[in-house]
Parts: C-alpha cells; structure tokens; sequence
C-alpha cells in the first residue's frame, strides 16, 4: 500500500534562523540525502520502497513529504522516521537538527467511517472521484465548491446538531493562537485587552499587531466581535492543513497522469481552480513549485514571520485558502455574517490589490494587449513570472522562484 509520509524537523532552540540562502544549502542537502535512498529495511527486515520526497524548508527547519510502498502505515512512519534521522546525522551541517515527528496525517472521522463500514452497504465509494464528490459541501467565494475534512465531534456535518455544532466551535476557535503572524486587529477585532491602550485613537490609523507581520490599517466599520474574530483565524489555520494535505495530492495526481491540468482525466482538488485559462502550463513541476509556495506563506503565518505576499502564486494561495476556510466553516454551520466579514477584513488586509482577479476574467481574452493590466504581471505571458518575487525585499521559496534567482520556469 502507499502512504505519504510527512516528516517535521526543526533547528535546537538556542540555533538562529535560517536566512533564505542557508535554506537553500538545507534544502539541497535534504534532496540529495532523501534521493540517495531507494529503500528502507523497516522492522523485522520488512521492505519499504521510496517513490518520491519533497521538501520544503523554512526559517525553523522543514516539512518532507516522504511517497512510500509499505506493508502498514506503522511501518511506513518508523522506517521513514529512521530514515530521516540518518540523513540528518550523516551531514555535518544538519546533524544538530532534530525529528519532531514522522507519520502519515489522517482525518481521523473519515478513516473510523471508512474502517467501520469496510464491506458493507455504507462503504465508502471504490472510486476516488465518487468519495470526494461525497465529501465535498460548501461553496466559497465565487460558488466554487470545496470539500472539508471532517473534524473531531461532527456526525452528519449538517450543522444541524447545536450541541455538536458548539464543540466543533470551540475546537475551531482553539486553534487561532497558531496563527501568531496576526493580532485581533487583521479581523476587525479591537475589542481586546491588548489593544486596550488603543481604544482613545482615532480609527483608520496604521498600528502594528501585536502578532508582529506587516502593519494593519484598523478599519473605519464596526469592530468585529472577539468570537467571530477567533472562529476566522482558526478556520484559517484548519484550512492551511487541508489545502496542503490536498495539494500533495493534486501534485502526485499530474505525476501519475503524466499531464497537465487542462488535459488531467482525474479529478483535482485545488489545481483546477486556478486561473484556466493558463491549465496547459500547470504541469507537475507547476505543481510542485505551487506546493512549496503554500507551505512556506502558511508556514509564515503560523511562526510569526510573516510580512507581505511575495508574489503573484501566493496571492492565488491565499485565494484558495480563504475559500477553503469559508467552505469548511459552512459545511458546520459556522460561517456567520460576522465570521464571514471578519475573513473579508483579513483579506483586505493582507492582500495589497485585487489585480490577481482579471486572471479569472474570460471576457477579458485581450489581457495581453491591455497596458494596463501588464504591469500587474496578469498577461498570458507572465505565467512565467508567477513566482517572481514582487521586489527585492519579498520572500518567495528557492524551490518555487523563478529563472532570474537560479530556477527554471515552466513556460518556456
């Protein structure tokens, strides 16, 4: 059977960050490490077969996603996991690094429903598309339709239930402090105590969050309350979990096909919803580099690093972040108006422009002609400048930038 394998690795406490070329060397050393292994002697001399790795490195260490064949999926996290603390320890420069954790990510809720109803009449659907189709509900903006993972407490999902419908809150409302690089105020929440000292200033003033990131104008409406703001930035940090679990299998689905999206049989998560205009250049190696994207600009937002988008590819990652968060938080009967206006507020903030939208435009066919929009990197064109960096001081993963720092483009 094949599973992937998602091992997390991290620098000691006392170690500095990486600055971006030191995660370029890391990211190098693990690719060659991880490529140098063909196979793996689990316990009792069981074989576990390496298909493919992918890794992607940030300030704090790195998250390698390990395609393996296995006999079970405790095999495949123990040989992975020693695996990946021998090649940590055979290069000098990485040997003070430690595994945190090797194991294949499950939702918990589906694989009990699928375990349970295994060969009977409630067996989930053989055929890949069909289960998702199953599990997809919501819509976010635009009436695209996402699917969601289920979460820990939900029956039907129907939101029906106040009583499940009330844990499923509190669960999603937990995971808000995980999103550091933000303070109440990116969701129109000034009803804080620590933005108490605020209160007397006038509304509209750039203040900085007390999550660090980039400065935040506070917004002249009504302030959203406490509640509504947390329940946002939860489902933001929820959705950052499934957009990259389904990514990794957008990724392995073009490889399988050996395609590109515009012409892929089988269905895809997210891929397809970019732009489709451009479907033919979203190939594997598009794919991948999309991957990496995702996982460093999420990454950013929960370690408290983050600034401002990098580039054009980030913007698009956060569009369909913010879908996934909106669709998952209706599929539980959650998404509120002020819930839904305190991720509008968050996207107002975070976001720079909305140039990125024309993409999506299909009345516009002459974008390429119009001088307007050609400084605002939307031409057909610049597909191939998707993962340039905005200037000199944005971040764009080394994996993911583009030919002018060293990486070749796909749409050449």
């Amino acid at each position: 059977m094949s599973y992937v394998v998602t091992v997390e690795a991290c620098l000691p406490e006392d170690a500095d960050e990486l600055d971006a070329l030191q995660q370029v060397g890391a990211s190098a050393l693990l690719e060659h490490g991880f490529d140098a292994v063909e196979g793996i002697e689990g316990p009792d001399g069981v074989e576990v077969d390496v298909l493919e790795t992918i890794v992607a490195v940030h300030p704090r260490g790195s998250i390698v996603k390990v395609f393996v064949h296995a006999p079970s999926l405790e095999t495949a996290e123990d040989a992975v996991g020693s695996v990946a603390a021998e090649v940590l320890e055979r290069s000098e420069l990485l040997a003070d690094w430690v595994v945190e954790s090797s194991e294949v990510k499950l939702h918990i809720d589906l694989t009990r429903e699928s375990l349970e109803a295994a060969d009977g009449p409630d067996a989930p659907p053989s055929d890949l598309g069909a289960r998702r189709a199953r599990h997809t509900a919501g819509s976010g903006p635009g009436g695209v339709a996402h699917p969601a993972h289920a979460l820990d407490g939900a029956d039907d999902g129907s939101g029906d239930d106040d009583e499940g419908r009330d844990e499923l809150e509190v669960q999603i409302r937990a995971l808000a402090p995980r999103l550091i690089s933000f303070g109440p105020l990116f969701f129109g929440d000034t009803d804080t105590e620590d933005q108490g000292e605020d209160q007397g200033e006038d509304r509209g003033e750039h203040r900085e969050p007390s999550g660090g990131g980039a400065t935040v104008a506070i917004a002249s409406e009504a302030a959203i309350a406490s509640e509504a703001a947390e329940l946002a930035a939860g489902a933001l940090v929820y959705a950052s979990e499934v957009l990259i679990d389904e990514l990794y299998d957008d990724v392995q689905t073009l490889a399988d096909e050996e395609t590109n999206v515009a012409e892929c049989r089988a269905e895809l998560w997210h891929l397809a919803e970019l732009p489709p205009r451009y479907g033919l250049a979203y190939d594997e190696l598009f794919a991948r580099r999309f991957l990496v994207t995702a996982i460093a600009l999420t990454t950013r937002f929960t370690d408290g690093s983050f600034r401002e988008l990098g580039c054009l590819a980030e913007e698009l990652v956060l569009r369909l972040l913010l879908q996934q968060a909106h669709s998952t938080l209706d599929l539980y009967g959650l998404l509120g108006d002020d819930v839904a206006e305190a991720l509008g507020r968050f996207a107002d903030e975070v976001y720079e422009d909305t140039d990125f939208e024309w993409l999506y435009d299909d009345e516009r066919d002459d974008v390429e002609e119009d001088p307007a929009l050609a400084g605002a990197g939307v031409t057909p064109q610049a597909i191939g400048t998707w993962f340039t960096p905005f200037d000199e001081d944005r971040y764009v993963h080394p994996y993911a930038v583009d030919e002018e720092a060293g990486r070749q483009s796909t749409h050449d």
